[in-house]
């Protein structure tokens, strides 16, 4: 990926704070959809390689973050047996900028207001490279899987629904 300049979010900050390989890519942003189908296809990508951001919270063990891809739905059994956890659900949404940062449509499992334990689908590893939220609507990194799986210290495995 070539050197460029980035937005500055905080996800871009760290990740150059750090050294990690990355790109970003800006697509327009439709309030009406927020989907990661509109945002793959407004980068001419395959789906399956745009994943979004996801903030659960399981019964015992508190808040986690699930990185799936975007045309699929995250199990929530599996979601939690992946935290050690015996259930768990998503997060309500008037509670994501508060406790991430972010706001839907621009999560990034990167620089979230404290480190949560995260999770990618293990369908992430497919790919040279993924797309996930630089931390804004409209702003999205490319980046190699293992690289930002190792950076933000995930766990992959199946999050899926089948």
């Amino acid at each position: 990926m070539a050197k460029a300049k980035h937005t500055k979010t905080n996800a871009v900050r760290l990740l150059e704070a750090a050294g990690v390989a990355f790109s970003t890519r800006e697509y327009t942003v439709d309030e009406s959809d927020l989907a990661a189908q509109h945002v793959a296809d407004e980068l001419g990508e395959d789906i399956n390689c745009v994943f979004k951001t996801l903030v659960l919270r399981g019964e015992r063990t508190g808040l986690f973050v699930c990185v799936v891809p975007g045309n699929c739905e995250v199990d929530l059994k599996k979601a939690a047996a992946a935290a050690g956890d015996k259930k768990a659900e998503m997060i309500a949404m008037k509670e994501l900028l508060p406790l991430t940062g972010y706001i839907r449509g621009g999560c990034s499992p990167v620089g979230m207001k404290k480190p949560y334990p995260t999770f990618f689908h293990n369908t992430a590893l497919d790919f040279d490279t993924i797309y996930v939220s630089a931390g804004v609507r409209g702003l999205q990194l490319e980046i190699a899987p293992k690289a930002l799986i190792d950076f933000v210290g995930a766990t992959v495995t199946d999050l899926v629904k089948s």
